[in-house]
């Protein structure tokens, strides 16, 4: 079944994230390899693909789990919360319906 991971940031966490991103990433990927991940990213804190300095307010990531115990057990994994970048995760069953 598909889960939202949906984070949100610490205020001014641009450099956290910018220190923990390559480890972030890597465990986005291998979701990717296994086919099981649907979108990744995070929210801009201004209106740009390219926020500079203003950095993210957050990330959202679907993905197929096997159970939502699962899900939270990957989510609590996110290099993100071990270097201090989410201030809350949630995570939630998730219906695609489109496309």
């Amino acid at each position: 079944m598909l889960f939202a991971i949906n984070s949100q940031d610490v205020p001014n966490s641009l450099a956290l994230r910018k220190q923990a991103r390559p480890s972030h990433l890597a465990r986005l990927e291998a979701l990717k390899q296994e086919g099981r991940l649907v979108l990744a990213g995070p929210y801009p804190a201004v209106e740009s693909n390219d926020p500079g300095e203003a950095g993210f307010t957050g990330s959202l990531v679907v993905a197929d789990f096997d159970s939502l115990a699962d899900a939270q057990a990957w989510a609590d994994q996110d290099p993100y919360i071990e270097a201090g970048v989410y201030a809350q995760v949630t995570v939630k069953p998730f219906k695609q319906v489109l496309p």
